[in-house]
Formats: structure tokens, sequence, C-alpha cells
């Protein structure tokens, strides 16, 4: 059997980095599908992929050399330690633009995420933080950065920026990463932004704030503004969000002079819940030129990477728990669980993703159909 137009071929070129040790029993190339094929299929760790080769290996053996059967968890765990993350994660973005996936006027966002099972208090190691970019109406991961922590999520933004191809996108960030020289860069390279504002950016924010007070009590008299009012509501919970977008903004750019800014964006909601009231005002800045109905879509798209990316890898793919901690395992076991998820997105049918997951487990031509893509 030959998984025809399959993705690993984008990783046959992936360096091994056993090269120099003329000892090991395994290719790379077999213990790379193996891994991915079983984390599609729910595996969660080494020992988990290798009982899943073990049950799968007659099937394995149609399209993989296998010349001393399936590798051993220890083998698995010992090549994702010191395989290049970066190399490993080249080789996904490379499949990814073979997709040929439409950015344009797509929503991407930008958020970070901290892998909490990957830490080792003993030896005083911290867990794993990476930045992500998510597209939100493609509904793919399509790169990670490693950070050291939440902290520096200012520097690797532009580094993952670096790595996309943006142009015509609207990129979308929470505040921490509301930074002059991250607009700029955005602005570089052909994209627009959302980005939140909180107290971070000190006089910028309060200047905004008591600009659109002020602006409110007199009903918006004296600016030019557009504004959109939504109500959803389910499981007894009814939110409202009213945006408001003011588009004169000469008065700030006099102040602060930030980069591609055309305006500034406020969204006013009020959640009831059993009976209780909580009611939030929040802040943006954008270079879009564009109305109230349809800029209110662009920001909560940013949440999806919330909802559809960090959620699904804890709660389905079982993020926080994982225990995979040595040197540059735990970022290459999540670029591994990047490509599962991606696949499985990509997979036909209605069904929810750990149903796919199952169903992947158990019909070896739906586990095919999966990565001939």
């Amino acid at each position: 059997m030959a998984l025809a137009g399959t993705f690993f071929e984008h990783f046959s070129d992936l360096k091994d980095p056993r090269i120099h040790n003329h000892n090991f029993r395994h290719n790379i190339f077999d213990v790379l599908v193996i891994a991915v094929l079983a984390t599609i299929c729910g595996a969660d760790g080494w020992a988990e992929i290798e009982r899943f080769g073990e049950a799968k290996q007659e099937w394995l053996s149609t399209f993989l050399e296998l010349p001393h059967g399936i590798p051993s968890h220890d083998t698995f765990g010992r090549v994702f330690t010191i395989l290049n993350p970066q190399e490993f994660e080249k080789c996904f973005r490379a499949w990814l633009n073979s997709l040929s996936v439409d950015l344009v006027k797509e929503v991407i966002a930008l958020d970070g995420k901290t892998i909490r099972g990957s830490g080792n208090k003993r030896r005083g190691e911290s867990p794993l933080h990476l930045v992500s970019a998510w597209a939100a109406k493609n509904r793919m991961m399509l790169a990670q950065v490693k950070t050291e922590d939440k902290s520096n999520e200012i520097t690797a933004i532009p580094k993952l920026l670096d790595l996309l191809d943006v142009k015509g996108s609207v990129i979308t960030i929470d505040a921490m990463g509301c930074q002059r020289d991250i607009a700029q860069k955005i602005i570089e390279k052909k994209a627009d932004y959302v980005l939140a504002l909180k107290g971070n950016q000190g006089t910028l924010r309060d200047d905004v704030e008591l600009f659109a007070a002020e602006q409110k009590a007199r009903g918006f008299a004296d600016s030019k503004i557009s504004q959109d009012t939504t109500v959803d509501g389910d499981h007894g919970r009814i939110e409202t969000r009213k945006t408001i977008v003011i588009h004169d903004v000469g008065w700030l750019q006099e102040r602060h002079n930030w980069p591609g800014l055309q305006a500034v964006v406020m969204v006013e909601s009020r959640r009831e819940i059993q009976g209780k009231i909580e009611q939030e005002t929040r802040f943006y800045l954008t270079s879009l030129v564009m109305i109230a109905a349809l800029l209110g879509p662009v920001i909560r798209s940013h949440w999806a990477i919330e909802n559809s990316l960090h959620w699904v890898m804890d709660m389905v793919f079982r993020d926080d728990e994982c225990r995979v901690r040595t040197e540059h395992a735990p970022a290459n076991f999540t670029t591994i669980k990047h490509m599962a998820h991606n696949l499985i997105r990509k997979a036909p049918g209605k069904d929810s993703l750990r149903l796919k997951r199952k169903v992947a487990a158990w019909d070896d031509d739906f586990l095919a159909s999966i990565v001939s893509t």
C-alpha cells in the first residue's frame, strides 16, 4: 500500500539527529510516521505510540520499511528529544504551504499557551510556552515559536510573523502584543492589525478612554463613528455587545504617532447569566478602515484561537496532562499534535474531533485518507 500524495513527503529530507551514531536500527521517517499516525488515533505519549505501532504493524509494513519492526518507546523518546524543533517545524510549514491556504482577508490570531505538564520542578525547568498563529476561517494552526515564558511573547511575535506570508490578512493580538514595533512590523508585511489596548500602553490607553468617555457623553456629536449591536444567547446566557468604531484619530496620532492607525474600537459587553449581570468595556487599535458591523466579527474571531485551538489541545489532545519533558521533546511532540489536529480538521464529515480520532483508530482506510492530502 502507498499513501499517495501524503503530507509525509514534506518530511523526507528531515535530517536524522542520530547521523553520527551508526548503530541506530530504525529509520527516522518510520519513527515520524508512526508517531503522527498514533497521535491522530489518540496516543498521548511514547509508550502509547509504541503500542499503536505493535497493534498496526501488519498494516504499517505495507508502506514503511520497518527493518527491525516497531521502534520501542525509548527510541521514540530519544529521537524527538534530540530532533531540531526548528527543522521539524519548518517541514510542518512546508506542508501547509503546499495546501495553498488562502490567507487574504483571513483573520490570523496570535496568542500564547503554556504546556503545563512539560515543566519539571525538581530540575528547575519551566514549562514550555509557545506563541501560535491560528487561521480563524480556515481553522488551522499555521506556526508556533517557543519562548521562555509569557513575558517574552513580545519578542516572539515578530519571529512568528517572519515565518508567515500574511500579506492581505488581519492580525489580531491581545494586549501583550499591543506594541508600536509589532504594529510597524505588521504594516511592513502588508497586513492589517487589530490590537487589544490595555494599561500596558500607559497614557495611550488613558487618552483613548478619556476621549471615548467624553464623546459618548456628548452622543459622539464631534466624531465620525459607526456602531453595531449584537445579541447572543445560549444555555441561560444572554450577551449584548455594542461595537463603536471611532474613525477620527488625528487627535490621537498627534500625541502618539501610532504606526498605521486608522481607528479606535470600543466594545461594550453586557453579560447576563442566571440573573447576574457583568459589564465590561474593551478598547482596540486598528489599521483597518472598516465599519463596526464588520469589525465586530473580526474582534470576536480572535477568540477562536482559545476555543478552537487552545481548548481543543487541552481537552482533546490532553496537553496539560502530557508528561513529555526532556530537552526538545515537548516542542516536537506539540508540533506532532498540531499536525494531527490540522489533519483531523481537514478530514471530511461532521463528526467531532474526538470521534474522528476514534474512527481513525478503528478504520485503517479512514486513517490513510486523513494523511493522504
